[in-house]
Order: structure tokens, then C-alpha cells, then sequence
């Protein structure tokens, strides 16, 4: 086994800094990004006064079908509080371990394209909690102004629902109903729902009876939230096949292991709901390269779905282009395209034009983002590609190391991690160990969800790669030992230098300090050779980064 060494070293290792960048702030100050405008303090400050378990971490067992489980009673009493605006409007409902953001993206820009009102609920967001609530035609975020409004014309209401749940309605509960309230006073077509970390079965969104449903899209199932939804993959399988509804379709992503394909059939079956899936033969993709669309990187395709006979249920399109890169994201783009196929075989007005242009126009910020060369010379990140991905999973880092590949087959890599508490840091390590050559790993802090009860901190997520180093047979040295010292106790950068086949490992509570040592490394160990300096781990650092951007 050819062995690659890791030089661990600890936050207070790192002392021979050079004055951060104009735009950098102090550590404090990166750890959280969201801001809100003043129009929104009261709606900000009811919303925070509730439990949200995006910041505490979601329960044992809470989002399966059991005792157990989240009380749902509590979302469908206040549904019925604020008259039942679901009954306004037709949904689509998504539940997935990963790929739910950018398939509702997909979907949404499809049939914004053929000109419906759209209203689109995902979460988590990145700098505004207005990101979780797109309304219209245009796919915007809802304006302050009019959620503002729309808070105090039911913000009686939501006290009264309070008082009557004796204090036990959640943050997520209360936003989710906000959203729903919304879409009906905007008198949207139709409304894109994904679920929240609870899965489906027991998720504050799983109140859509099946006449208000037209679709339900499982796009992918793996090892996340474990404890939450019953601690294995088929009690996860079960939580997320909680959406189906009796006798509505249901889209099939995937692809999925015989077993959990097996369990998500079963409950259609039982529920007499029809199955649409990815993995039919008349599904098929070929990928044709990597090139540019409207100033972005993107990848070129064609797809042909034939899901059954006659027009409405079937489409070719060549020389297809995406904007979020890597075959996961291709993956939610057909899962998409299929929904839409479906939504068109129920009698929406949805062509073929209009299925090109919303898959085209889509682009998530976060996912799979290539930053330009005036961003990361805002960020004082000059002379270096970088990549911002939420990947916080051993799925999603697989995945994005397989785009890395595809777009960069020859780069050399640093990244940038911070991690919530409740991801498998262990396995998120070993993807990126077996994976490219590594030139430095920098663990930092990033608050999740505005809270820092989850985060991890940077020392124990340098132990997991310490012991994830271990157990791939990977030779570790760390700041304790003696060649550590003598490599970089008087001058790290230059001592980088003279140990350029090794990995830097290092723990660091500054997110600023990580970038900046991440690309001075890049920099001196790539030369003219590509490289990527990579920021991951979840969604909550990469919007500390585009918030900086913004300031």
C-alpha cells in the first residue's frame, strides 16, 4: 500500500500569519451569516422564541411513525386555524436524504418557464430565511414587505395556536405554516414542498391530504439523521415513504439498493399510488462533456424519457446543459424532467421548450459552485479555483469528488471542513482520504443554523481524520512528535515547501486564517500545476463564505 503522510497540526501551531485581507473579519464575526432586514425584526424574533431543532438537533426516533414520533396533529389543528390554505393550491411533495433542494429547483423552474405562479418551500437557508419562500413567476424569495404583512395579519392566530399546543409548536412548525399561508395569499398554480430533517412520515410538511397532492418525488435515501428516523436505512426508507398519499403518483429517484427500492414499491402498492421511476429502461442519459453555459461551468447532455405511450408522457432532448454540476446533480435534473412528465400526463400545460429552459436556468448557490476569479480575489483568495459544495455526507463527498474529477481530472486539492455535530465525520473523511491527492485539510468552526449547540468543534473533527487516517492505513504525524516540530515551529509556509508530497492536516478555529493558509499552500505546492481549494462539509460554512461576498 503506497502511504501518504498527514501532518496533523493544532490551531496553536499555526502562528507565523500574515495580516488578513481587507474583506476578512474577525473569527467571531464569520461564525454565523444570516442577516435580516429591520422590516423583519418582530417576525425574526417570534420565530427564534419557539424550540428549533435546526440549532438543538432533532430527537431520537422523532421522525418516524411511532410514539415516538413528532405529533402532527399539532400542524393539522393549526392548519385548520388559519383556514387550510393547502386546500388552495395544488402540490408537489419531496422527501430525499440529498438531492431534494436542487429537484425542487428543477421542477419550480420547469413550470415557471410555462408560465405558472409558483410557490417553492426548502430549507435550510443560506443568508435570509426569505430563501425558504419563493413566490410568482420569477422565482424570487418573497419580499420582507410582504411577509412582514402576512405575519401580523395571522400573527393572532399563531398566538393563539401557541397557547392552545401549551408552548409545544416548533420553529419549523410555525414557518412552515407561514409558508403554506403565503402560498394561498398569493393564489399560486402550484406549490414545490420539501420536507425538513424529519424525513416525511412525520415532517411538519407531511400535512397535504391527497387531494391537494398531485405528485410525490423520493429522489435519494442514505445514512443521515440516523437517530431521528430510527437508527437504520430501511426505518429511513419507511420515514421518507411516509409522503406517499393514496392514490397519488409518486417519482422514484435513486438509484436505490434492491432492498429500499423494494420497501418505497411496497408502500405505493399499498397506498394504489402509480410509480414513476429513473431507473426504467426508458430513461437514458448520455453525458457529452464540459464546457461553458451563459458564463458558468456547466455539462452537456441529452435525454430521452419515454415513460409510456403518446407525447404527454414522453421527451428527447439534446445538447442539454446544467449549470450545477456531477452526475448526482444530472440525476435530480431526470428525477425532475419526470415529475414534470407526470404533472403533464395529469393535464398541466408543460412543454418541451419549457422543460429545456427551466433545467437550464437553474443554478443553486452552494452546490457545486465554482467561484469567479473576481470572487475569489474578493476574498483574498487570488491565483486559485474555488469550489463551494454543502456536502456533509459520505454520499455527497463521494459525489463531489467524482464532479472534481470530471471537471479537473489533474487538480491537486486543499479543502476547508466544518461539520455539524450529528454527521458521520468519520466516513466524510475517508471519502476524501481515498479519494485525490490531498495537499491540505483545514478544520474549522462554522455555527449551524444561527446556534452553535451543533457544531463540532475544529479539534475533534481533526481527530476524526486523525483516526480515519488510521484506519485506512495512512501514516499519521502530528504536532507531538519530534518531526512535526522540526518541519514547522519556525516557519510553516516555507517549511510547506520543502515537504510538498505531504498532507497538511490542521485544526483551526478561524474560518478567515483556514482560507488563507488553504491557498497560500495551494499556491506554493501547484506552481503552474491546476488547483482547487475546496470549501465543504455543510451548507452552514459555505454561506459564511458567500455572506462575505456580500459585505
Amino acid at each position: 500500500m503506497q502511504i501518504r503522510k498527514l501532518i496533523v497540526s493544532q490551531r496553536s501551531t499555526l502562528t507565523h500569519r500574515k495580516p488578513l485581507s481587507n474583506f476578512q473579519l474577525e473569527s467571531k464575526q464569520w461564525l454565523s451569516s444570516y442577516t435580516e432586514e429591520p422590516e423583519l425584526e418582530g417576525f425574526i424574533q417570534f420565530i427564534d422564541s419557539l424550540k428549533n431543532y435546526e440549532k438543538s438537533g432533532v430527537p431520537k426516533d422523532a421522525g418516524t411513525d411511532s410514539d415516538d414520533g413528532f405529533d402532527l396533529g399539532r400542524m393539522k389543528r393549526l392548519m385548520t386555524r388559519l383556514g387550510n390554505p393547502l386546500s388552495n393550491f395544488k402540490s408537489v411533495h419531496i422527501a430525499g436524504t440529498k438531492g431534494k433542494g436542487s429537484t425542487a429547483a428543477y421542477l419550480s423552474n420547469i413550470l415557471r418557464s410555462e408560465g405558472y405562479s409558483v410557490g417553492c418551500y426548502t430549507s435550510p437557508h443560506m443568508l435570509s430565511i426569505r430563501e425558504r419562500m419563493s413566490v410568482g413567476k420569477w422565482g424570487k424569495p418573497v419580499s420582507s414587505n410582504a411577509l412582514n404583512c402576512l405575519f401580523h395579519s395571522i400573527k393572532r392566530s399563531l398566538n393563539e395556536a401557541i397557547v392552545l399546543e401549551n408552548g409545544c409548536l416548533s420553529h419549523f412548525e410555525v414557518l412552515t405554516a407561514v409558508a403554506f399561508a403565503l402560498f394561498a395569499q398569493e393564489n399560486v398554480d402550484i406549490a414545490i414542498i420539501e420536507v425538513a430533517g424529519l424525513g416525511g412520515a412525520r415532517d411538519a410538511t407531511n400535512v397535504i391530504s391527497s387531494s391537494e397532492l398531485d405528485a410525490s418525488i423520493i429522489t435519494t435515501i442514505g445514512e443521515e439523521h440516523l437517530a431521528a428516523l430510527g437508527g437504520s436505512l430501511e426505518s429511513i426508507a419507511m420515514a421518507k415513504a411516509g409522503i406517499i398519499k393514496h392514490g397519488r403518483p409518486v417519482i422514484l429517484g435513486g438509484p436505490f439498493l434492491p432492498h429500499i427500492d423494494r420497501i418505497l414499491r411496497d408502500r405505493a402498492s399499498s397506498m394504489f399510488s402509480p410509480i414513476v421511476s429513473t431507473s426504467d429502461a426508458g430513461v437514458r442519459t448520455s453525458i457529452k462533456g464540459i464546457g461553458t453555459f451563459k458564463g458558468r461551468p456547466s455539462q452537456c447532455f441529452d435525454l430521452v424519457i419515454e415513460l409510456g405511450h403518446g407525447s404527454q408522457s414522453s421527451i428527447e432532448l439534446r445538447d442539454l446543459n446544467l449549470s450545477m454540476l456531477g452526475t448526482h446533480q444530472l440525476q435530480n435534473a431526470v428525477t425532475a424532467t419526470c415529475a414534470a412528465l407526470c404533472l403533464r400526463n395529469q393535464g398541466w400545460r408543460i412543454s418541451n421548450g419549457s422543460i429545456r429552459a427551466g433545467l437550464e436556468n437553474t443554478f443553486l448557490p452552494g452546490r457545486s459552485q465554482f467561484l469567479t476569479s473576481k470572487e475569489a480575489k474578493k476574498l483574498g483568495l487570488s491565483g486559485s479555483t474555488v469550489l463551494l459544495d454543502g456536502a456533509h455526507t459520505k454520499d455527497s463527498a463521494k459525489a463531489l469528488l467524482e464532479t472534481i474529477q470530471t471537471t479537473f481530472p489533474d487538480s491537486r486539492l486543499t479543502i476547508v471542513v466544518a461539520m455539524a455535530s450529528d454527521k458521520d465525520h468519520l466516513a466524510f473523511a475517508k471519502e476524501f482520504l481515498s479519494g485525490k491527492q490531498l495537499e491540505a485539510v483545514f478544520l474549522t468552526e462554522a455555527d449551524i443554523a444561527g446556534g452553535t449547540s451543533r457544531t463540532t468543534s475544529a479539534t475533534a473533527l481533526r481527530d476524526c481524520w486523525i483516526q480515519a487516517s488510521g484506519e485506512l492505513g495512512i501514516e499519521v504525524l502530528h504536532d507531538r512528535m519530534t518531526r512535526y516540530r522540526e518541519l514547522f515551529e519556525d516557519n510553516f509556509i516555507s517549511s510547506t515547501r520543502d515537504s510538498k508530497h505531504e498532507t497538511i492536516v490542521a485544526a483551526q478555529n478561524s474560518l478567515s486564517d483556514s482560507l488563507r493558509l488553504a491557498n497560500q499552500i495551494l499556491r506554493e505546492r501547484t506552481r503552474n500545476e491546476p488547483g482547487i481549494l475546496v470549501v465543504t462539509g455543510s451548507l452552514h460554512i459555505v454561506s459564511l463564505v458567500l455572506a462575505s461576498l456580500n459585505r
